[in-house]
């Protein structure tokens, strides 16, 4: 072996346990403390996600989620319910969807309106709980995750624009085109009406 060769191999060696030392070690990296969401949900005072009558969407039946009422983890198919749903997907720092929710909690409290339920993306849970309490706002509220993606999502093929709303019955869930953002009450249930 030439000299050029050993002093390659040495300085390799040399940079290889540089590397391995200044690696974390999972063991010795603490965990994040976690948020006391207590006080935050109960200021809420979410629905809860799941209702007696379960749901039996099998397309979704893989797919899990936190509920944002009481941080639990639920189905999103028994989250659906039996019956017809609608679906919104929102993030807290949505313009539209602070405008819309309001509006989709108005909806819900008719005799009868279909179930609704929420599904806050790419924010903390605890900025949801927080907005949610503001907007005076009850509806079932599940969270997707704060990033670019989640289960939920991934499920409903859910496009970049928020919000968006789904109605979703018998495992099949479809996209409200017409209107994309809610701007009434009637314009809700036209679009629960147009697709069932």
């Amino acid at each position: 072996m030439t000299r050029a060769t050993k002093w390659a191999l040495a300085v390799g060696a040399l940079a290889l346990a540089l590397i391995v030392a200044l690696l974390p070690r999972s063991e010795s990296v603490p965990p994040e403390p976690e948020t006391d969401l207590g006080p935050a949900r109960e200021r809420a005072a979410l629905a809860a996600c799941v209702p007696d009558e379960g749901g039996e969407a099998e397309e979704f039946a893989g797919v899990e989620v936190h509920c944002l009422g009481d941080g639990s983890r639920v189905r999103f198919a028994d989250a659906l319910g039996d019956g017809p749903t609608l679906v919104n997907v929102w993030a807290t720092w949505c313009e539209p969807c602070r405008e819309e929710l309001p509006l989709l909690a108005e909806y819900a409290a008719r005799p009868e309106a279909v179930r609704v339920v929420t599904v806050q993306v790419q924010s903390s849970q605890e900025d949801g709980l927080r907005l949610l309490a503001d907007l005076g706002v009850r509806l079932p509220a599940l969270h997707d995750g704060e990033g670019a993606t989640g289960p939920v999502r991934k499920a409903l093929r859910v496009p970049a624009g928020l919000p968006a709303s789904y109605v979703v019955e018998d495992g099949e869930a479809r996209l409200v085109t017409k209107p994309r953002l809610f701007t009434s009450i009637d314009e809700i249930v036209n679009a629960v009406e147009g697709t069932r």
